[in-house]
């Protein structure tokens, strides 16, 4: 009973960390965050914040992996009314690369995240996120609708496509500009894997 509450108590402790770094990251950035503020804001100390993640980026990698995989979640929910299998996974891209005009997704998954934890492509979100890019083109090609191209380098440079396009609107001087352009260009680069039809 005493290690199932110890685990509670630790998840606990996890959840509150990731909340505050969450909301200090995107007011403050990463880099300019303070650790002894944070844990002090949840009353721990940095002890359970090394404990938890092992140091400042692995809580930011933690953090990042929370806000990335709801983006994930909020695009495949926007892709969930679209007319076909193929508006779908445009719709999703799409979404993605709307939700770099969103602060927190800027300054956490899209500026601060590659600049401190690296490429990533390297990263378990967006890998969740490729496997699901990687589903959606082979249903596509088994219907005809995409031609018959290897899977994972589509899937690749799909879900390339639409980070780096958001990482482009969350660096650019005027984001909505950008958005506008990025997304014609993600279409129209979709459209080549499209099948000719008869």
């Amino acid at each position: 009973m005493a290690a199932k509450r110890r685990a509670e108590t630790m998840e606990e402790n996890r959840a509150k960390l990731i909340g505050a770094a969450r909301k200090a990251f995107a007011a403050s950035g990463f880099a300019a965050a303070s650790m002894d503020d944070l844990t002090a804001q949840v009353r721990l100390t940095r002890g359970a914040l090394y404990h938890g993640f092992g140091d400042k980026k692995g809580l930011l990698a933690a953090v990042v992996a929370q806000v990335d995989g709801e983006m994930a979640a909020r695009a495949h929910q926007a892709g969930a009314t679209a007319a076909s299998a193929w508006e779908r996974l445009l719709a999703e891209g799409e979404a993605y690369i709307e939700m770099a005009l969103e602060p927190e997704v800027r300054r956490i998954v899209l500026l601060d995240g590659p600049a401190f934890l690296g490429d990533p492509s390297n990263w378990p979100s967006q890998n969740a996120c490729l496997s699901m890019t990687k589903q959606a083109v082979a249903d596509l090609i088994a219907e005809g609708v995409m031609k018959p191209v290897d899977i994972g380098a589509a899937a690749r440079l799909l879900s390339g496509a639409a980070f780096n396009a958001a990482l482009w609107v969350a660096d650019s001087d005027e984001p909505p500009v950008v958005l506008t352009k990025a997304i014609e260009a993600f279409r129209l680069m979709a459209a080549g894997f499209l099948a000719a039809r008869a």
